[in-house]
């Protein structure tokens, strides 16, 4: 089969031979007529020698998703079905099974695509023209190698617009009910797959949450940022004295309580619906402690434009839970901006550790969960990044 080639100018091949997984507009040279969007293309750097296979969509900014760097790969449904099996081995092989990220996108080998497991149910996002035009291929493959009760569609994010994509959702194979019960090291936790947020529930932080048990037992614990409560009841379960959990989100903390209730910790946990920031402000000037804080918050910075202002969020936060903490106590602290790197990150927690007039020892370091596997080319998968400080 032919396909459309796209080339690249000149000294734009290096980063591509070294792993970077896409290619932008204003690194192109010529593209033939073959190529039409959402189809495989073949790269060539100036030399006219081929580089990779990748989805090309000329209405993105982000022209060339790279699939394959073999010229010899057949790029068909069986060379996808192959990736999708590939990825379930690994996280198979590190021990995850009720519930994890099957795929991530780049980091897998498909680019745009993010596949969770929650419990017998599968809820896929597609971000990418490529991926979306073989979303029959996708789900029937994934129908194959699962067997799941449902696959449901999240597609309902704006990036996807940038590809020329509408949002939409909806049930792509099965049925798929309003909640579904999954297993996280000891905590039962209720998944809104429909409509909670981001694919139904923040995977990401699935391992962290269980590396907070020698954090908890007999502590007072302030959870900020709770969502549904993934910290809050795996600090109950691990024997916290009391948990306050805090979100802005008054559908966020009835989920939480219901997953209380789950766990039998309901009485152990008290909900507060307020913005961190306020909260946080009265509680250090009232003299407000506890031994172990948790400071979990969305995305400050969802654009590099948006850095500057995120760094000072960052650190006003986490100077709060430096002063809201117990003498010995501990703050567990993390972002999710891409943007705010580990480096970055480390330095504004430096400078929040000077101005809090605390000494802060560093005694672990975080990143997401393992089935979400960075690859050290593509910047954007290293994106979550905490430490558990002790707050002397």
């Amino acid at each position: 089969m032919e396909r459309g080639q796209v080339c690249l100018r000149r000294g734009e091949e290096r980063e591509l031979r070294a792993g970077k997984p896409w290619i932008y507009d204003n690194e192109i040279d010529w593209v033939d007529d073959r190529c039409k969007d959402g189809d495989v293309v073949e790269v060539l750097d100036s030399r006219m020698s081929f580089l990779a296979w990748g989805f090309f969509n000329a209405r993105s900014k982000i022209v060339v998703r790279i699939l394959s760097r073999d010229r010899k790969e057949v790029i068909d449904e069986a060379f996808f079905r192959w990736r999708l099996q590939a990825a379930w081995d690994y996280r198979r092989t590190l021990g995850f099974s009720n519930s994890c990220r099957v795929v991530f996108g780049e980091s897998d080998g498909l680019p745009g695509l993010t596949v969770d497991k929650f419990g017998a149910y599968l809820s896929v996002q597609i971000l990418s023209l490529g991926m979306d035009r073989i979303k029959d291929v996708l789900v029937s493959a994934l129908a194959e190698i699962f067997a799941p009760k449902g696959i449901y569609e999240r597609d309902d994010v704006p990036v996807r617009e940038k590809e020329g994509l509408a949002q939409t959702t909806g049930v792509l194979y099965g049925e798929v009910p309003d909640l579904t019960e999954i297993v996280e090291h000891e905590a039962r936790m209720l998944v809104d797959v429909p409509s909670g947020q981001k694919t139904g529930h923040f995977l990401d932080q699935q391992e962290n949450r269980g590396r907070i048990r020698p954090y908890c037992p007999g502590r007072t614990v302030l959870d900020l940022c709770s969502h549904t409560g993934g910290f809050a009841i795996h600090a109950a379960l691990y024997g916290a004295a009391s948990v306050e959990a805090v979100d802005v989100s008054e559908s966020a903390l009835d989920m939480l309580r219901r997953n209380a209730a789950l766990n039998g910790v309901e009485t152990r946990i008290t909900t507060v619906a307020a913005n961190v920031f306020d909260l946080m402000k009265a509680y250090d000037e009232s003299g407000r402690r506890f031994d172990t804080v948790i400071c979990d918050p969305p995305a400050f910075a969802k654009s590099k434009k948006a850095l500057e202002a995120a760094y000072r969020g960052y650190k006003e936060l986490n100077l709060r839970c430096m002063r809201v903490t117990a003498p010995g106590g501990y703050l567990v602290t993390c972002s999710c901006s891409q943007f705010m790197t580990p480096e970055l990150f480390l330095q504004m927690l430096r400078e929040a550790a000077g101005d809090s007039g605390r000494t802060v020892r560093l005694i672990e370091t975080l990143m997401q969960s393992r089935d979400h596997p960075a690859a050290l080319n593509a910047e954007h998968s290293l994106y979550l990044k905490g430490y558990i400080l002790q707050i002397v």
